[in-house]
């Protein structure tokens, strides 16, 4: 798929969310687009996956692609920036999740923003 269709299929991606639960975040967009299985988001939250990348069964120029694309869009369509904590699930501490291979702090964040619609 070309990014000038995945453009129009994320849009439509993220609007569908806007209307089902107010926000968009990045894990919610991966799911619906097919490229994050719910099982394998569920293996994360519980540890058994180190990094979410690791279970995105696209390369990181197309993660990338996605990812500014949304954030591009949600910005411009007045939505609000919400940074939102991932901490494990299941027994034991509970901790902070990683998103990517790297852990780069500023990577981190944006995999955690959510965009949120804002009250009229």
């Amino acid at each position: 798929m070309n990014r000038k269709d995945l453009h129009k299929i994320v849009m439509i991606v993220s609007t569908e969310l806007i209307k089902e639960k107010g926000y968009i975040s990045f894990v919610d967009v991966f799911i619906k687009l097919g490229y994050l299985d719910v099982k394998d988001y569920e293996l994360w939250r519980m540890k058994k996956i180190p990094y979410l990348e690791k279970a995105i069964k696209v390369n990181l120029g197309k993660i990338n692609f996605i990812m500014k694309t949304i954030r591009k869009n949600s910005l411009n369509g007045k939505l609000k920036q919400s940074w939102t904590g991932y901490k494990s699930w299941g027994k034991g501490n509970k901790i902070f999740l990683r998103f990517s291979n790297s852990g780069e702090e500023n990577i981190e964040k944006l995999y955690a923003t959510h965009f949120v619609k804002q009250k009229e």
